[in-house]
Parts: structure tokens; C-alpha cells; sequence
């Protein structure tokens, strides 16, 4: 019943070059970064403002038509992607990229959903403050779909997952409303903290148009530093050893293993400055004080001595810490070089990480004696990346299932941060209890009772539609 609907209609909203239909334009639109998801949509449209965002929503709503909400296509879970159907409308936020304002009092920022991370990275810079969202793909990730998929990144140990930085937020919601909430406000217990409804829910209950976001005084000391530790048990002793000494100056606590980074000297041709061993930490420190190397240094002898770790290095410069950075930064691309693997994005409880990769390691290699593990992540906030390197037949659905049982099992998520999408949708279904699939299915039935905003994403639609 789409008799209401025409791309004309459209174009009379949003001008002639704000409506894409060519099969080759749309292309990028309709695969996923990864290249997992492939569909296809009848347009994808580009406002340029909140009005014409909503006025586009109304027009599809009047007709059944279903949105996928689209930023800078970057996510892991397919959650940006239209289905098969060729039926659904692609929203792209990418023409509204303003930062409205920036208070460097009240160190806050008012920013468009389709403005890129680092473009509002490098204003909070310029104004001598920082947003402390910190990702891979912050050169081409827009705030819309960060705040979407309540991104995380490196710097979540101290500075929180993105929906930690939203003060405020401007929404269309299914029915084409304007919802405004871009307060710059610390504390409001004013009723119901709506906002929280539209982050991490992937454009499944409205559309992210604008957000405030809290910025953070800008560091005027960092140190990094690399550290080689037997196993994962001795890295969580050296977290403790340094939230003990350096305390809220750790930004960053990455774990790596021996294998991933091996598999980056193979591929890119990095390696480590420190002799081999099972796993490696990198951490990253920063304050506006000038004592800061003194404390890490002491803190780093300190868990020489102990013997939680075998060997370390701080980098001397910038550069050396771009250098080491980059170790942690290659292993996806190595891993993907190296060949076929099943990513798993989950987390458990930091101080389980160690029984869980224990657990985790033996019951995938008895099921799949052919797989090679490649575990990596911010050990810090609990968040691993337990990703396996299989053979071309091995059977990824049993995996998965596999994996995501010893999660749960372990009081843990099967998504840290890169979100369901569709990607996850029916392990969320099985992971989940029912009564939190109930709770979500009566919010997705209240917010869009006509299933139309992304459909098919982070629940399945048999749970909207019954």
C-alpha cells in the first residue's frame, strides 16, 4: 500500500540532489562496511535539516514505507543496511553536519548527526578542550550513528561509552514529531530521561538528528607505555597495580595477545619493541599535570618488581607513541589478511576475563581443532574481541553459539559496543530473557507501532509484528 508514496514527493522536500535512485549511487549505501550485508532500496534521501528529516519521515509514515537510517557507514552489524526487499527508504544524514555551537565555559558542544567524529573531534580541539570519543573510524563515523549504536572505543575506562557524553538530544520519532531536548544541563531529573530511549537502539525507535555533547579539559601530559605479561590473569594484576598508582589519569588499558600481534608482524610488518610473550598490555595515561611520567614510571617499576610483568617500554615521543598505538590498531586488518574469522564483540565482568578466555579457548578448540583464536581488546572495561580464524567450512552459526553461551554463562554481553544490528539479531533473541525481550518489544510498539523505522534490526521482526 505504497499508492501515497512517490520519489517526487520526496524531492519536493528535499530538493533534486537530495533524492539518490541510480542503481550504481545507491550502491553504497545498501553494503556494509564489511561487506557481509547486501540489499537493495528504492532511494535513499539526504535532508538537510530537522524539518526536512521529519517531513520525510511523515511522508513515508502515511505511506507504510520503512526507513533505514544511514550515517557513515561504518558499524560492524549490518544495522545501517537495507534488506533484500528493494522496498525501503535509506535516510542520510549526511548533508546535516553543522556544529551549532561549541561553550567552552560550560565545555559543552551542540553538533548534527551527520557531522564526523573527528570534525567535531578537531573543534573541541581548537577551543582547547576535548571529546573524548575516541574510535577507528573516527574519520568517517558521524555522531548520528556513534550515538545510535552507543559506541565505545579506547577511552571508555575513563571517559564512558558515548551515551556518557550526551547531555541532550533533538529526535524525529516514527510519526514524523520533532522532539527537543538540547539542553546543556549537567543535572535535570525532570521526568523520564527520554534520550536514553534513542541511544544505542540503531534507528529503531527514531531518528538522532542533533546532539549536546559534554566535552573534557584537554590534557597537557600523556604517556604510553607497552608491557609484556604472562597471562591474563598478571594484566589484570598490573590494572589494579596502576588504578592503585595513577588512578582516573588511565585513559586507555588494552589487552593483546602473543598470536595478534604475531599475526600483525606477518601482515603489516609491525612489531613489538619488547621480546615475545603469551600477552601484552598497552595503556595510555593522560593529565594536565606535569608529575605524570614520574608517577607511570614508578608504577611500571613497581610491577616489574612484583613480576606481574616481564619486560615494558615508554614511548620517548609522539611518534613512539603513534608506533605502538598502531600495533593494537593493525590486528584487524591482519586477522582479515590472514583469513577467514568469526568476529565476537562481547564483554564480561573485568575480573572474569581471565576464566573466561581460559574456558572460551579449550571448548572452541575441542569443537574446532582446525581454529586459530585471536583475542584482543579493552580489557580495561571488560570488552573482548574473541575472534576466531576458521577454516572455509567450519560451521560459524555453531561458533557463535558456542562463544555466546560461555558469555552468558560468565554473567556477560554478547555485544560490547559494536551493537545487533542484523547481524546478531537472533543470538540476542536466544541469549536474552524473555522478559527483557517483552520489556523491549512493548518500548518498540509504543515508539513505532507500525514497525517501519529499520525494521528487521537489533529485534527480530517477529517480535514487533507477532
Amino acid at each position: 500500500m505504497m499508492e501515497d508514496f512517490s520519489i517526487e514527493a520526496l524531492r519536493c522536500i528535499v530538493g533534486e540532489r537530495g533524492v539518490i535512485t541510480d542503481e550504481a549511487d545507491l550502491a553504497p549505501f545498501c553494503t556494509d562496511w564489511r561487506g557481509m550485508f547486501k540489499g537493495r532500496a528504492r532511494c535513499a534521501v539526504l535532508p538537510r535539516c530537522t524539518a526536512e528529516v521529519a517531513a520525510v519521515v511523515r511522508l513515508c509514515a502515511a505511506a507504510r514505507v520503512p526507513i533505514v537510517p544511514h550515517g557513515g557507514n561504518t558499524g560492524l552489524s549490518g544495522g545501517a543496511t537495507p534488506d533484500a526487499s528493494g522496498e525501503q527508504v535509506i535516510l542520510s544524514l549526511s548533508r546535516m553536519s553543522a556544529i551549532r555551537s561549541l561553550d567552552v565555559i560550560g565545555e559543552t558542544m551542540e553538533v548534527e548527526a551527520g557531522c564526523i567524529l573527528q570534525v567535531a573531534q578537531e573543534a573541541a580541539a581548537d577551543a582547547g578542550l576535548l571529546l573524548p570519543i575516541t574510535l577507528a573510524a573516527e574519520g568517517s563515523a558521524r555522531i548520528g550513528g556513534i550515538l545510535s549504536t552507543n559506541a565505545g572505543g579506547t577511552n571508555v575506562l575513563r571517559y564512558g561509552m558515548a551515551r556518557g557524553r550526551v547531555l541532550g538530544l533533538e529526535v524525529v520519532t516514527a510519526d514524523g514529531s520533532i522532539v527537543s531536548g538540547l539542553r546543556q544541563l549537567r543535572k535535570d531529573n525532570a521526568g523520564y530521561d527520554w534520550k536514553q530511549l534513542f541511544i544505542g537502539t540503531e534507528g529503531t525507535l527514531g531518528i538522532i538528528t542533533a546532539a549536546v555533547l559534554q566535552l573534557a579539559p584537554k590534557s597537557r601530559q600523556r604517556v604510553t607505555a607497552l608491557l609484556a605479561v604472562p597471562s591474563a590473569d598478571e594484566a589484570l594484576a598490573v590494572l589494579r597495580l596502576a588504578r592503585q598508582a595513577i588512578g582516573e589519569t588511565l585513559n586507555a588499558f588494552e589487552l593483546m595477545s602473543g598470536p595478534a600481534l604475531e599475526l600483525v608482524a606477518r601482515h603489516v610488518g609491525l612489531t613489538t619493541p619488547l621480546a615475545p610473550a603469551p600477552w601484552y598490555v598497552l595503556l595510555e595515561a593522560s593529565s594536565s599535570l606535569p608529575s605524570l611520567r614520574d608517577a607511570v614510571e614508578e608504577m611500571l617499576a613497581d610491577v616489574l618488581e612484583r613480576g606481574a610483568a616481564s619486560d615494558g617500554v615508554i614511548a620517548e615521543s609522539e611518534k613512539q607513541e603513534r608506533e605502538l598505538w598502531h600495533l593494537r590498531e593493525s590486528i584487524t586488518e591482519a586477522e582479515a589478511r590472514e583469513g577467514r574469522s568469526i568476529k565476537h564483540d562481547v564483554s564480561v565482568p573485568i575480573a572474569l576475563i581471565p576464566a573466561f578466555l581460559r574456558v572460551a579457548d579449550e571448548a572452541v578448540m575441542n569443537a574446532f581443532p582446525l581454529a586459530r583464536i585471536n583475542a584482543f581488546g579493552h580489557a580495561g572495561d571488560g570488552n573482548i574481541h574473541y575472534n576466531v580464524i576458521i577454516p572455509p567450512d567450519a560451521d560459524s552459526q555453531a561458533l557463535n553459539r558456542l562463544v555466546h553461551d560461555l558469555v552468558v554463562d560468565h554473567g556477560g554481553s554478547i555485544s560490547a559496543e559494536h551493537g545487533i544490528g542484523q547481524y546478531r539479531v537472533d543470538e540476542l533473541h536466544r541469549c536474552r530473557s524473555a522478559p527483557e525481550l517483552e520489556l523491549a518489544r512493548r518500548i518498540k510498539l509504543a515508539l513505532d507501532p507500525a514497525g517501519l523505522m529499520n525494521p528487521g534490526k537489533v529485534l527480530p521482526q517477529t517480535i514487533v509484528t507477532g
